[in-house]
């Protein structure tokens, strides 16, 4: 059964409708904004794993993210996701079990999806477009894993902001060789009609190997954007804040 906020959300895209009603919904993504804001102003540099949320833990891409969610942590990112099972699961397991910092930007669905047990904190978002945003917004790196449409989505809008210049170079990593193999084809191919160019095709790290994906965000964002130094912002106890 359909939740009256899915309804909503549906009715939103389904066109225009009366001046009150866009701007209660507005009013409403606006309120959503400042909780994620909240939630997340006091965290330290950030790298985001997308994934799958369908690997169980004994699956290799799960046992691969959760290594990956520990190497980050020993590197100073806190490990954020999108709070859910599988490889995000998995990412913020890896940066708990290291001593790191581990955090989850989960989407409700119609069948509930849970936060993970291994998140510091999270906070839950009713608007896909608006999560993307938050999962954006705090991270220096984004390491994506195999995954299905939402990954892939991830993956383009990620690539997408840095090729236009709407986010600085930040480094993306794409693990999974064999596979991505069919995707980094028809990338290829994409460069061959021009479609993109050589250079888009530079945005971002295609490997298999942890040693590889921990060396380049050590130097393209660790040391680039000097990282060891970063400074997080300090809560106000007057505003209630933590």
């Amino acid at each position: 059964m359909t939740s009256p906020k899915h309804e909503e959300e549906r009715a939103f895209l389904e066109g225009p409708h009366s001046r009150t009603e866009e701007f209660i919904f507005t009013m409403k993504v606006v309120v959503e904004f400042i909780r994620g804001f909240r939630k997340f102003h006091f965290l330290g540099p950030c790298a985001t794993v997308f994934g799958s949320a369908r690997f169980p833990p004994e699956h290799p891409y799960y046992q691969l993210a959760q290594k990956i969610g520990g190497e980050l942590a020993k590197l100073g990112f806190t490990v954020m996701t999108g709070g859910g099972p599988g490889v995000m699961e998995a990412a913020n397991r890896g940066a708990k079990e290291a001593g790191g910092k581990s955090v989850g930007c989960n989407i409700i669905l119609q069948e509930e999806q849970k936060p993970n047990p291994y998140l510091d904190r999270w906070v839950k978002i009713d608007y896909f477009f608006l999560r993307k945003v938050l999962l954006n917004k705090y991270s220096y790196a984004f390491i994506v894993m195999p995954g299905g449409y939402g990954t892939l989505d991830e993956f383009f809008e990620s690539l997408t902001l840095i090729q236009t210049d709407k986010i600085r170079h930040f480094p993306v990593i794409l693990f999974g060789k064999e596979h991505h193999a069919k995707l980094y084809e028809h990338l290829q191919l994409m460069v061959k009609i021009r479609t993109i160019t050589d250079d888009d095709l530079k945005l971002f790290l295609f490997t298999d190997s942890v040693p590889e994906a921990i060396s380049f965000l050590n130097e393209k964002a660790v040391k680039y954007f000097g990282l060891a130094k970063f400074k997080r912002n300090k809560p106000l106890r007057i505003l209630g804040e933590e």
